[in-house]
């Protein structure tokens, strides 16, 4: 099925069409592991994981997805620094005197809690290609900065290397993605920081001269040894060249890389190697939190670790997010969370009963597969998807298809969990019924017999009380557990 993407470079939505055919290559921006990832990270990164897992499904592309691990920047070395509140000695350790060594225990540790976050949110590490960290790459990073410098467009001061906008953009456009002022742009004025705001365009650090107690490398360009270590953006531009080769298919992004990580890219990797970064650019936009921006100030700044400390479940999280556009804000609430539960719950119940009983009715399954796959296909729009199947589970009891319809649709949900993730495509697990709620519920089944109603739905209460359900068949019941 072909694949439709809005892409930020055109600013359209546009057929997908790999370099190479039938394989897709695609960079995801990583996390940057000095402390523990907010869910508007995580939300980033389910996006790129439904990406590339409809590419793979739908599409029946491969994939060779790559998503980087920043273990250097100017939060992972202010966090590595003695006497910072991040640092964790009872597992890091104590703190050294080689600041490269405490830059590696720091980024270490909050490396493995994102891979643990991303496993618990669905993320399989076994779908990436790679997860390269941006200190195994330093050398491809210098090579790139020389290959700016040489070419032009890159210049020292003060130790640092900075990319030379003003000589890029009297050739070359700048705002592809984000639309800046450089109305305002003053020749030579220089950033230093990593993350920076439109209203600062100005000369970018490429490599940053070396500070005391800071880790740093020795970068070599003509006669001159600059002691220092790489800026931000120049790491993704090297490892999407190293690992992908240049221009790749797909890089994906929130929408506050655009500007500046994202445009700084795609400006140094045309500088530096002579072509375009990737051909499609896809960004999903921000989180709030009970339709608020979310800030540690307000106090609703969440982790997964904080979700999980109050009883939710990772995968009805995951469940939730995919309820919204990629493209759209999403409005994270609990409430929103305990419908996904909900939700989520009355499609595995379905599932289940597709393995339990059987009636003698048809259904166009293909139909259905036409349905979901197209909303997916078309700019990943799981809301339409879901609706779509909900609207079949509504109009196609589970226990009134024939078998062989049952049996496709199994095949069906098979399918469409390899993109969502959050179900389980088996038979319902064996669960014990005590031995009172046994004879609660043959109580109940004789009442209702006896057509004595009001006594059987008193003794649905108690047997609700028990924490199960009674499930009437036609020649019978089923009894099933009633989870919170």
């Amino acid at each position: 099925m072909e694949i439709r993407l809005y892409n930020t470079l055109s600013r359209t939505i546009e057929q997908f069409e790999p370099v190479e055919a039938g394989c897709v290559r695609m960079y995801s921006c990583g996390p940057t592991v000095y402390n523990h990832v907010h869910i508007g990270n995580l939300r980033a990164f389910l996006c790129a994981d439904i990406l590339q897992r409809v590419l793979r499904i739908v599409g029946g592309y491969q994939v060779r997805w790559v998503m980087n691990i920043t273990d250097i920047d100017d939060k992972t070395i202010r966090d590595s620094q003695p006497g910072s509140a991040a640092w964790k000695a009872d597992v890091m350790g104590a703190q050294t005197a080689d600041p490269h060594e405490n830059l590696r225990r720091l980024t270490r540790y909050y490396e493995q809690v994102f891979l643990h976050d991303i496993a618990a949110i669905g993320i399989r590490r076994e779908d990436l290609f790679a997860m390269p960290r941006a200190t195994e790459y330093i050398p491809a990073m210098m090579e790139l900065i020389e290959r700016i410098w040489r070419n032009g467009y890159a210049y020292v001061a003060g130790g640092s290397v900075y990319f030379d906008l003003s000589a890029w953009i009297r050739e070359h456009p700048y705002g592809l993605l984000f639309a800046v002022d450089l109305e305002h742009f003053v020749s030579g004025a220089r950033i230093d920081a990593d993350q920076y705001e439109r209203e600062e365009v100005s000369d970018f650090v490429l490599w940053k001269a070396r500070k005391e107690g800071e880790p740093w490398w020795d970068l070599v360009l003509g006669d001159q040894v600059l002691p220092g270590r790489p800026g931000w953006h120049i790491e993704c531009s090297a490892m999407g060249h190293e690992l992908l080769g240049l221009p790749f298919d797909i890089h994906t992004g929130g929408v506050d890389l655009r500007f500046p990580h994202h445009e700084d890219e795609i400006a140094q990797s045309a500088a530096g190697y002579g072509c375009s970064t990737a051909r499609f650019w896809v960004h999903n936009e921000f989180l709030e939190v009970e339709g608020q921006k979310m800030s540690k100030s307000l106090g609703n700044f969440y982790t997964l670790a904080d979700l999980l400390e109050r009883g939710l479940d990772p995968l009805d999280v995951r469940y939730a997010m995919l309820g919204a556009h990629y493209q759209s804000v999403y409005n994270f609430t609990f409430d929103g969370v305990a419908a996904a539960r909900r939700a989520r719950r009355r499609v595995q119940e379905y599932i289940y009963q597709l393995q339990e009983q059987s009636g003698r009715r048809s259904c166009d399954v293909e139909k259905l597969r036409q349905q979901v796959f197209a909303e997916l296909a078309d700019n990943l729009h799981t809301p339409k998807a879901l609706a779509a199947l909900f609207t079949f589970i509504g109009e196609h009891p589970a226990v009134e298809l024939e078998p062989s319809a049952q049996r496709a649709l199994l095949e069906f949900f098979e399918q469409l969990n390899s993109i969502v993730g959050v179900w389980e495509i088996a038979p319902r697990p064996l669960v014990v019924v005590p031995e009172r709620v046994r004879q609660l519920a043959q109580e109940r089944w004789e009442a209702r017999l006896q057509r004595d109603f009001a006594r059987a739905d008193q003794l649905r209460q108690q047997i609700a009380q028990e924490g199960f359900a009674v499930r009437d068949r036609s020649d019978g019941y089923d009894l099933v557990p009633v989870e919170e």
